[in-house]
């Protein structure tokens, strides 16, 4: 048995509490890494393009309120 079936046969057994708690635990993780990533391609200069972009529009006009 490899370990994510190790792994995924331990999280089918837990009580839905320990459930609860793993499951906000792994968004927390996912969150924390998609923001580091994000922190990553900032200093980067890879959203460089889309950010001239989007201040380009709006100083042409093209943008309303939502």
């Amino acid at each position: 048995m490899s370990n994510l079936e190790q792994i995924e046969s331990a999280i089918l057994s837990l009580p839905s509490n320990d459930f609860e708690k793993l499951r906000q635990w792994f968004f927390d993780l996912d969150y924390q890494r998609w923001d580091e990533q994000l922190e990553r391609d900032i200093a980067d200069g890879r959203l460089e393009s889309l950010a001239q972009e989007a201040i380009a529009e709006f100083q042409a006009g093209h943008c309303r309120e939502i």
